[in-house]
């Protein structure tokens, strides 16, 4: 197979949770053009179903599937479906994230709980479920979507910064776990995105020239420079890369 080929996702399924905005939502859309019959997760199906109106319109495979991920009841019943109704489940980026900036002891009796509920512990039972299939077919994407805060952090992102890191540890084990039966693990570690949840930021001229000097690129990124890294582990082209948190944070991690 070629190079290009084996960048297809043709035949293939994807569930993309949080996919309603930013980033989940051009990895959404970059996946289906690549091929894939793409699923849109959130908590809004009025808000999904408008995208997905908008992707089909535009020739691309797409539906979605409305639920909250930290209802695993609810996300096994929703994966359990996908499976029915497409006859598989290939790949599944876990993209859901919330942030809660507070210093120490700001924090309430709870947050950490809570937090680690959706950053960690859904994508762990979400991976778990979405498995069993890739298991018997033996083959699978599983991509989960960390964070630069993993390895470093600021002041007042105590338990972010711990979940990322989880996060990032979680993926070096399902890759050995899953390996064998034909199923990659990997997790992307975005920078500073220009997303939704971002517009407030971008407008500030300090972050922006505080961007300029801490990332080798010297700016913000958009949420569509997130699409090639996501199709690429998606894809027959990343058969031997397992295991990896593959950092598209613009050089901020080298940069001194």
């Amino acid at each position: 197979m070629d190079t290009l080929s084996s960048l297809r996702l043709n035949g293939r399924v994807a569930l993309i949770t949080g996919s309603s905005p930013g980033l989940g939502k051009a990895m959404a859309i970059g996946l289906a053009r690549a091929g894939a019959t793409v699923i849109l997760n959130g908590r809004s199906e009025d808000r999904l179903q408008a995208i997905v109106s908008e992707m089909t319109e535009s020739g691309l495979s797409a539906s979605c599937a409305a639920f909250d991920i930290a209802d695993i009841d609810a996300a096994e019943k929703s994966i359990d479906h996908i499976e029915a109704e497409q006859g598989r489940l290939d790949i599944l980026i876990n993209n859901v994230g919330v942030r809660d900036r507070r210093e120490l002891f700001d924090f309430e009796t709870g947050a950490f709980d809570r937090l680690l509920k959706t950053n960690l512990v859904a994508p762990f039972e979400l991976a778990r479920i979405a498995a069993r299939g890739m298991v018997r077919r033996r083959w699978g994407r599983i991509i989960n979507i960390s964070s630069v805060a993993g390895p470093i952090s600021g002041r007042g992102d105590a338990i972010y910064t711990a979940a990322k890191g989880g996060l990032d540890a979680l993926t070096h084990a399902l890759a050995v776990e899953l390996g064998k039966s034909g199923i990659t693990v990997n997790a992307i570690a975005p920078g500073w995105f220009a997303t939704e949840t971002n517009a407030e930021l971008t407008k500030d001229s300090a972050i922006t020239e505080w961007l300029s000097q801490r990332t080798a690129l010297g700016r913000w990124a958009s949420p569509e420079e997130l699409v090639g890294p996501a199709v690429f582990l998606a894809s027959d082209s990343a058969s031997y890369v397992t295991g990896q948190v593959l950092a598209v944070d613009g050089g901020m991690l080298v940069t001194m």
